[in-house]
């Protein structure tokens, strides 16, 4: 494997198209796609400094790498790349990449990061950004730290552990995914999902987990969060206090408390969702919004 070592490489495709390279300490600056179309490349302790430096790649290991704010898109139509260690400052990054490995990566401009990808991995990974992991498949994500809404809208099949999650809107549209042993807060969680599974969770949500076809909540617990299960297919096991649950479509939800259960007859079937509960302190026939 040839060695590039402390270079400054400048200009359009500096090392377009190239193969079997271990490059270290090196700056990519002014210039845009620097490897496009390159394969079995290793890089350690490079910086990015300018635009989409790996397109249509194949076989890329990067290790304590940064890309900064203008190398934006950085990371397109590539297969078989594993990046470890490293901080991405740029928006825009991994698209329609497949068999993707992210460990110990920082994101801390990750808008509509991520977006479009299969078959990924995600290890104590940091995100700061709206719209993370659009329409991704087969991913396996544990300990996340994500600060940014609208993240993971349209993923399939997906699992999620150990991770902390301040996202609004997030799992829309999603099919197949499970969470375990997560902490999540933001509005609006969960709408349009199918197959939504929360295993031993911590919610805080306004009108989450609606609008989700066969929703399964096992040993979580929801705190300060009302007008939950709207026209949900639910079994849902909770422990502490729900505020107040809204026309659930059918199913069984379990819980030690409701402060308000509220059913709308002429909207849903009452006798099409078993409620457990051994207190709940107002029953009601419409919903009031703040």
């Amino acid at each position: 494997m040839e060695q590039i070592t402390r270079e400054l490489l400048y200009g359009e495709r500096a090392l377009f198209n190239s193969n079997n390279l271990h490059i270290t300490e090196c700056v990519f600056d002014n210039g845009e796609s620097p490897l496009k179309e390159s394969s079995d490349i290793e890089l350690d302790e490079c910086l990015f400094r300018w635009k989409y430096p790996l397109w249509y790649c194949n076989n890329i290991k990067v290790q304590r790498c940064t890309w900064f704010d203008m190398a934006r898109a950085g990371v397109w139509y590539t297969k078989n790349i594993e990046v470890k260690d490293s901080v991405v400052q740029a928006p825009k990054n991994f698209r329609r990449c497949d068999n993707l490995s992210l460990e110990n990566v920082a994101f801390t401009h990750a808008l509509e990061t991520l977006w479009s990808c299969s078959n990924v991995k995600l290890k104590d990974v940091t995100v700061k950004g709206d719209y993370f992991a659009m329409n991704c498949s087969d991913m396996e994500v544990d300990n996340l730290t994500l600060d940014g809404n609208y993240s993971f809208d349209g993923v399939k099949n997906a699992v999620i552990r150990n991770s902390h999650l301040i996202t609004k809107d997030a799992f829309w549209n999603t099919e197949n995914v499970t969470v375990y042993d997560s902490f999540i807060t933001g509005e609006y969680l969960g709408w349009n999902a199918k197959n939504l599974t929360l295993v031993n969770c911590v919610i805080e949500s306004l009108q989450g987990m609606c609008y989700v076809d066969n929703l399964v909540m096992k040993d979580c617990k929801l705190f300060n969060t009302n007008l939950a299960f709207e026209y949900s297919t639910v079994d849902a096991d909770v422990s502490g206090d729900i505020i107040s649950v809204l026309n659930p479509k059918s199913g069984v939800i379990k819980a030690e408390h409701i402060k308000e259960l509220i059913i709308e007859k002429d909207k849903i079937d009452p006798g099409a969702t078993k409620i457990i509960c051994s207190s709940i302190d107002k029953h009601s026939d419409h919903p009031v919004y703040d």
